[in-house]
């Protein structure tokens, strides 16, 4: 059985590996923002926390 996998030329591989470095640039955009809101909404609730705490003293 004899069966070869037919390999994408020099310039298909190139531009697969463009896209591919593309994508991985736009995820690790994605991710800082979604680490951005995180530490917000982490943030606010360490805020209400305190606040709860504090009228809570009263």
């Amino acid at each position: 059985m004899n069966s070869s996998y037919p390999y994408p030329d020099e310039l298909s591989r190139q531009r697969a590996l463009e896209r591919l470095r593309e994508t991985n640039r736009q995820l690790e955009l994605h991710n800082l923002q979604l680490e951005e809101i995180l530490a917000k909404l982490e943030a606010e609730v360490r805020q209400q926390k305190r606040e709860r705490l504090l009228k809570s003293k009263k």
